[in-house]
């Protein structure tokens, strides 16, 4: 299998080693951007064939997947191009809509295709052992929760401005970005919202015209209520959430790489340590759940277990971050009729 990785800034460095890490060659991997020096850097350290040159790697090579590490507003272009092309693609995770529903429709006429929008979260350490309490009702019948993610964007990528790259664009912000980013597990773990108001804003003096702080307030259908902070101005990186049943709590904090659980009758704390993880030179999230999504998607090609995520669920997300945006602007809670998304 011949991998084609578009994009070679951090995500698709982090997609190079994810691949090399499952065991593929240099020799299965193909880079492509349209900077030279990114070109250039992603040979020198994984010493795969990389070019400026789209055209040509497509006509001289016969490639089976598309890794799409592109900047989001640009992930659609190419994701129909492997449809042109007949090969697989994974996406990663997007913060526009455009043209994914025209995808969705082409798709149906080509189903031996797979293509999967990134859902990394599912796969980390933290949200993995959330899922499994809350399926396996430890703390009974889940009534709420609060959620905080927060990571100054300067520090995103430490090595470069923030005017270097998307996240400092009005609709590819980074604190924008990160919304759809964990409302997409949030959603797959909870179920479907009925009711969302909301607030954002710039608050920081961060060097770029974009909003830096989102607080989501969510009803979903089963009555779950939740409160969602999503902010890129945390000088400190943040990401912990609490959850309430009707028969105890869960407690996840990643900076401690800990959940724990308290649970009617006992009334006691039980505590589940995370797994150590390993963490690239200049990068703060894990590697693991990256190359555990990334073999999730490989099996899914080969006809093993389905992909976490889909085009139509992504597209529902991405629908639920513009509701967000209007709830806001029209200073009103949006109300989802059965099919509203």
């Amino acid at each position: 299998m011949k991998f084609l990785v578009i994009g070679l800034g951090s995500m698709g460095k982090r997609r190079i080693r994810n691949l090399l890490a499952l065991n593929y060659s240099k020799d299965d991997i193909l880079g492509y951007d349209i900077r030279h020096d990114r070109v250039a850097e992603a040979k020198d350290k994984y010493a795969i064939y990389t070019s400026t040159d789209f055209d040509s790697i497509i006509k001289n090579n016969k490639i089976d997947v598309f890794i799409i590490s592109t900047p989001p507003d640009i992930h659609m272009k190419y994701a129909h191009i492997a449809l042109e092309m007949n090969v697989h693609a994974f996406i990663e995770a997007s913060v526009i809509s455009y043209k994914i529903k025209e995808l969705i429709e082409k798709l149906k006429k080509k189903p031996h295709l797979i293509f999967a929008p990134s859902l990394t979260m599912w796969f980390f350490p933290g949200p993995k052992q959330i899922i499994e309490l809350v399926q396996k009702k430890i703390i009974g019948r889940t009534l709420g929760f609060t959620y905080h993610y927060g990571q100054y964007l300067p520090d995103w990528h430490p090595w470069e401005s923030i005017k270097d790259f998307y996240v400092s664009k009005k609709e590819t912000g980074g604190c924008r970005e990160i919304v759809p980013f964990e409302l997409g597990w949030i959603v797959k773990l909870f179920g479907e919202i009925k009711e969302i108001a909301a607030t954002y804003s710039k608050v920081s003096d961060i060097n770029a015209d974009i909003d830096d702080i989102y607080t989501i307030a969510i009803r979903f259908k089963n009555n779950i209520v939740g409160n969602i902070t999503v902010e890129t101005i945390s000088r400190a990186p943040i990401r912990n959430m609490k959850i309430f049943g009707s028969e105890g709590n869960i407690e996840w904090n990643n900076e401690f790489r800990s959940v724990r659980y308290y649970k009617v009758p006992e009334k006691i704390w039980n505590e589940i340590k995370l797994d150590n993880w390993t963490v690239e030179k200049n990068y703060i999230g894990p590697e693991e759940p990256y190359i555990e999504e990334l073999k999730n998607f490989i099996s899914s090609i080969g006809g093993g277990q389905k992909f976490c995520n889909d085009l139509s669920e992504d597209l529902k997300i991405l629908n639920y971050l513009l509701f967000i945006e209007e709830a806001y602007k029209n200073k009103r809670i949006r109300v989802f009729n059965n099919g509203d998304n």
